[in-house]
């Protein structure tokens, strides 16, 4: 497990190589085991592969200017519906109390790392994207997010060709506060 964590890459170029759903299925029912507080599991999914790539695509291009739509609209449409054969929405159940919404996202945010994870275990790569459509009624609509859910994560993932080189970290002693007496 330390291997894949600390191999774990972010991907952002992918070959368009079609990703088996039931592959993915299997990822999905794994990564399910993350830590939650509440009674009930507070995520849901909501996933686009095969022509359904064209409704997240369109649901996107909605939350563009005319000027974004000009100069990228076409480069992602072709990112979207043919190089990325996934696109996986996470939500997590919205709650108008700070501690249960924090709760619900933290929970949401752990079985993101889960999927990563095991993506990449099956050398299936993974960007974890927090654009904002997130936040964006339009693009809410369009997909099917529920009004009572907020976006934590939307996840391309596919097959790449190359592994990007991993980021400096900084010493754990930089991060680290020790109250030890």
């Amino acid at each position: 497990m330390v291997r894949v964590i600390r191999e774990r890459r972010t991907i952002r170029d992918f070959n368009g190589q079609p990703l088996d759903k039931d592959v993915l299925m299997d990822i999905l029912r794994d990564a399910q085991w993350a830590p939650y507080h509440s009674r009930k599991e507070p995520w849901r999914f909501i996933l686009f592969m095969g022509e359904g790539r064209l409704k997240f695509a369109e649901a996107v291009g909605l939350t563009y200017s005319d000027e974004v739509r000009d100069r990228w609209g076409e480069w992602a449409r072709n990112q979207y519906c043919n190089l990325i054969p996934a696109h996986l929405i996470v939500t997590y159940d919205a709650d108008p109390r700070q501690k249960y919404w924090e709760d619900a996202l933290s929970a949401a945010a752990a079985l993101i790392q889960n999927i990563q994870l095991l993506a990449w275990e099956r050398e299936i790569g993974v960007v974890w994207k927090t654009n904002e459509c997130n936040w964006n009624p339009a693009f809410h609509r369009a997909v099917g997010v529920k009004p009572d859910e907020r976006i934590a994560g939307i996840l391309h993932l596919g097959y790449f060709d190359r592994t990007p080189k991993p980021r400096k970290r900084k010493a754990i002693e930089q991060c680290l506060t020790l109250i030890d007496s």
